[in-house]
This record gives structure tokens, C-alpha cells and sequence, in this order.
């Protein structure tokens, strides 16, 4: 058995574990995958502090995951905090948190904040990992629950990347109160996130990208609702091209939605079901400037995203 390591991602709204096997060679084989709605920053951008509910739902999670890297033999594990806890008053209680647990796996690991650049690096790294060279320049966007990020780059590997201030929590808490929201409302959520993506373009320019690459639990969920899946299939979602035309339709009809009606859909986690609306209001405003911007006519959808970033450079860091 080769080493075994362990990456955690801890967002605004999900906390995922990654177990991989690294091969004689580098290369890593998943063990162990794992996903976990906690909304760590549930409320943050109003309060500007981390609620002590969600840091005890992100305990409670990282506690499960630490049995599971004890579990598989886990020697290195690297923990990556990013929007909620960038700005929180009480960071360090969140910090100190995450010491005690990740310490009982690796004496002295704690989770790191990292800046968005870096996030964005580690996100284009695990996104585009299996994709052909000659489909590059690629832009990929995770979009997440309190930032977006959008980097491009080819197999020479980053070119440019910038952290939007927005993301489907963050723009539901900010613009869409109702359920169904109202169509003002929708126009707001529109407004705000072209505000912000036309930030994030001004510092990524996209005119030579070929393909569009979409990371993170709101892509992944609209896909899995564009194929009508029963349930969350990640083997399915995986690689999956939709044409623009098929990403505005499935938005929009999210976007219309009320709670029970989304709560109803079959691949529909639980957790997402109060943001994937204005997650769905962002990807549809990132669809429209990139096929104005770049002339992409599709998304290709991966399930691998920084959380493979994250494992990759955990190799790397001894390489």
C-alpha cells in the first residue's frame, strides 16, 4: 500500500474530505470522497463574525473525517479555509478548532486561509487535470458559496486569476428573500453578480479561451438536474458538456422554483436547496460574458476541483 493523504476544503458552505493513495510514480488514486453542508459563513457577510452553530456543524464534520483519515492510514493532511474565514472577527476560534482535531492525524496541522489567487491555482490545477492539452486556453470558475474565482491558463499552467466577491450564498442572503423570488429581486441578483464578474473580467481577460470549465457543488448540481438524473451520480456528472442553451434552461427553471419544488429534485442535496437559485443566477450571467467575451458555446463540467488541487500539492510539496 502506498502513502496515504488527505485533503479537506473547507468552503462557506460545504466542508469535503479527499483520502487519495499516491502511486510509485505521484500519480493519486481516490480512496475516500466526502461532502458536508455546514454553512460555516451563514451569515457572515451581515455579522462580519463566524457563528458559533457553524462552527460547531464544521467541528462536528471534521471530527467524522478525522476517524476516516485515522481509518485509511492517513500521514499528510493539508486543510484549506477560504472565503468565510478570510474575513471573520473570530477567526481563531475556528482556527484552534481545527488544531486540536487535525493534530490527533499529523502533530501541529492546522487549517490555512489561503489567498484567492492561490485558490485559484489549486482549483485549475485539480479541474483540468484530465482534460486534453489542445482544448486549452481553458477558464475554469468554481463557484462557491461566498467567492467565485476564475482563472485561465493552458498546460503551461496559470495565466491569470482573480477571487469575484460573490457566490451563491453570499448573493442569496444579499438579494433573494422570497421563495419563489420575485422577479425584482431576480433583476437585483442579476445586477450584483454582473457587477462583480465584470470585475473579475476586467483582471482575466477571456478572448482566446477555447473551453469553459465548471467546478464546484452548484455546476455539478445543475448538471446532474440538465440530465434528469434520479439521484447525485458523480460518475455521470463527471465530463459532462452542456450547450449554453441547456445551462440557461436548467437555471432558469431553478431559478423559478420554490423551496419544496427544488427540495423535490432528485439529485438535490439538501443543503443546497435554499442557494442553488442564485447560484443558478451567477452561472447564467457567466454564460452570457463568456460567449460574448470568448464565443464558448458549452460547459464542461468536472467533479475534480481544488479539492484534487489541494491533494496534488500535498505531492508536489515533496517532489
Amino acid at each position: 500500500m502506498g502513502e496515504r493523504i488527505a485533503a479537506v476544503d473547507c468552503g462557506t458552505n460545504s466542508i469535503r474530505l479527499l483520502v487519495s493513495e499516491v502511486g510509485a510514480d505521484g500519480s493519486l488514486t481516490d480512496v475516500h470522497r466526502e461532502m458536508r453542508i455546514v454553512r460555516l459563513g451563514q451569515g457572515v457577510d451581515a455579522t462580519g463574525r463566524l457563528a458559533p452553530e457553524s462552527i460547531e456543524r464544521t467541528r462536528a464534520a471534521l471530527a467524522d473525517y478525522v476517524e476516516v483519515m485515522t481509518a485509511t492510514g492517513v500521514t499528510r493532511v493539508r486543510m484549506v479555509a477560504t472565503s468565510a474565514t478570510r474575513d471573520a472577527a473570530n477567526r481563531e476560534d475556528f482556527f484552534e478548532m481545527t488544531r486540536t482535531l487535525l493534530g490527533l492525524v499529523v502533530p501541529g496541522a492546522v487549517a490555512e486561509v489561503i489567498s484567492g489567487d492561490e485558490e485559484a491555482r489549486l482549483s485549475f490545477a485539480g479541474a483540468v487535470g484530465e482534460l486534453p492539452a489542445d482544448a486549452g486556453p481553458f477558464v475554469v470558475v468554481d463557484l462557491g458559496g461566498g467567492s467565485t474565482e476564475l482563472v485561465v491558463g493552458d498546460e503551461n499552467g496559470v495565466q491569470a486569476a482573480y477571487s469575484a466577491d460573490i457566490g451563491c450564498v453570499r448573493i442569496t442572503e444579499r438579494c433573494l428573500a422570497d421563495n419563489p423570488p420575485t422577479a425584482e429581486q431576480v433583476a437585483a441578483a442579476r445586477e450584483f453578480a454582473q457587477q462583480k464578474l465584470d470585475e473579475a473580467f476586467a483582471k482575466v481577460p477571456v478572448d482566446n479561451v477555447h473551453t469553459w470549465v465548471g467546478v464546484a457543488g452548484t455546476m455539478t448540481t445543475i448538471t446532474a438536474v440538465a440530465l434528469d438524473l434520479p439521484e447525485y451520480d458523480s460518475t455521470r456528472v463527471h465530463l459532462t458538456r452542456l450547450s449554453l442553451a441547456e445551462v440557461h434552461q436548467v437555471c432558469d427553471r431553478l431559478i423559478a422554483m420554490n423551496h419544496d419544488e427544488r427540495a423535490a429534485l432528485g439529485p438535490m442535496h439538501p443543503g443546497r436547496v435554499d442557494v442553488i437559485g442564485g447560484g443558478a443566477v451567477i452561472t447564467e450571467v457567466l454564460a452570457d460574458e463568456l460567449s460574448r467575451r470568448a464565443g464558448v458555446s458549452e460547459l464542461v463540467v468536472s467533479e475534480h476541483d481544488i479539492l484534487d488541487g489541494i491533494a496534488m500539492s500535498i505531492v508536489n510539496a515533496t517532489a
